[in-house]
């Protein structure tokens, strides 16, 4: 069986290059199709190719452009120009199509017309609020491009209930559980890179968006420090909002030698650095389907504190700290006990990393997606 599977922005890295691998071991001829890497991906294929097929012209322009709007312009007309004209021959000549991540919908529903009736065309639904309705343009017509696909994938019960609210036939869409990740180790220098805590630290990791109620998590720090409490709030990753005004209210308050700030496209050995000096990870989303980086988190055994949305809301009890999305007093309330009692830390640690152990492996991510293909080519045959 040849498969490509198709992330164009490489927006969940980790995740396509762990089932590529597996995919690969079991025998199915892959190909992933992205855009070109950058030094702050981790992405080395083993058992399958690597093929930057997205975003060439764009990224070629990357350093001198910057992130700005200039780029995501270029960017987008290059995704659409390319979608609408450009060669598709790697999708076609393929049996199954397997898209991760639609970048720019109205972009990709030329592209899916171009190449459906040609291969089985599979999409994993990693959350059915596409782009967590903060998109705009982006993601204006998400929802009519799942009706193009043979195949639609979601992790959990919480995306396979929402898609079938929005109308989607219960036959087309596939649970399969996703597995924990492992980022690339952090090494000696990416350790030296991250100081060491004074007292517990906090960590908030990963892109900074509204959605992931990182302006909840500095209320409710500040509410604790207000009341005398010792700890420090580290902040690792890249911001899609503006933050300014969030970290001016640490700094305004008195507590700014209590936030450590890492802001950019971390490798993934810098994020595990963060995780490894953090005493509780914190995940205070307002909404989610489910965590790449909750899921990237558990072998390292550290308490985390999670709201009652999606994947987190299924979570055995005693695996997380659970509070009521989008509520600030309840996040400080539920933070209380994790910084006061290293006891407490160490107990929902151990139960964290025993969770990840216990929850299924890549291999079986990959059988069940190759049975989800085969079942599709036998449908079309």
């Amino acid at each position: 069986m040849k498969v490509v599977m198709c992330d164009p922005s490489l927006f969940t890295g980790r995740y396509d290059d762990s089932l590529c691998r597996a995919l690969g071991a079991a025998g199915v001829e892959t190909t992933l199709l992205a855009r070109p890497t950058r030094p702050t991906d981790a992405i080395t294929p083993h058992a399958y190719d690597y093929a930057p097929h997205f975003f060439r012209r764009s990224e070629a322009l990357r350093s001198r452009l910057g992130e700005g709007r200039a780029f995501r312009l270029v960017k987008a007309a290059e995704y659409g120009l390319g979608c609408a004209f450009g060669s598709i021959g790697p999708l076609a000549e393929t049996d199954v199509v397997h898209f991760q991540w639609l970048p720019l919908a109205p972009a990709d529903r030329m592209l899916l017309k171009r190449v459906k009736g040609r291969t089985a065309l599979v999409h994993t639904v990693h959350n059915a609020d596409a782009y967590h309705a903060d998109a705009g343009l982006q993601g204006r017509g998400y929802r009519a491009l799942l009706d193009m696909f043979d195949a639609l994938i979601v992790h959990g019960e919480t995306t396979r209930a929402a898609l079938l609210n929005q109308g989607l036939e219960a036959g087309r869409i596939h649970v399969t559980p996703h597995p924990p990740m492992q980022l690339a180790p952090a090494g000696t220098a990416d350790l030296a890179q991250v100081p060491d805590p004074i007292v517990p630290r906090i960590l908030f990791f990963g892109t900074i968006r509204p959605y992931k109620g990182v302006d909840l998590l500095i209320e409710a720090c500040l509410t604790l420090w207000r009341t005398g409490h010792r700890f420090e709030l580290a902040l690792a990753g890249k911001p899609f909002m503006d933050i300014a005004p969030l970290l001016d209210s640490v700094r305004a308050a008195g507590f700014g030698e209590r936030l450590i700030t890492d802001l950019g496209f971390l490798t993934e050995p810098r994020l595990g650095a963060h995780m490894s000096k953090a005493d509780i990870l914190a995940f205070p989303y307002r909404h989610i389907d489910s965590s790449g980086a909750f899921l990237s988190a558990l072998h390292h055994g550290k308490p985390m504190l999670v709201s009652d949305v999606g994947m987190f809301a299924s979570l055995p009890e005693a695996v997380a700290a659970r509070v009521t999305a989008g509520n600030a007093a309840a996040l400080a309330q539920a933070l209380l006990p994790l910084v006061e009692s290293a006891a407490i830390r160490q107990a929902l640690g151990a139960q964290a990393r025993a969770y990840g152990e216990s929850m299924g492996s890549w291999k079986d991510m990959a059988l069940a997606t190759i049975a989800i293909y085969r079942s599709v080519l036998a449908a079309r045959a």
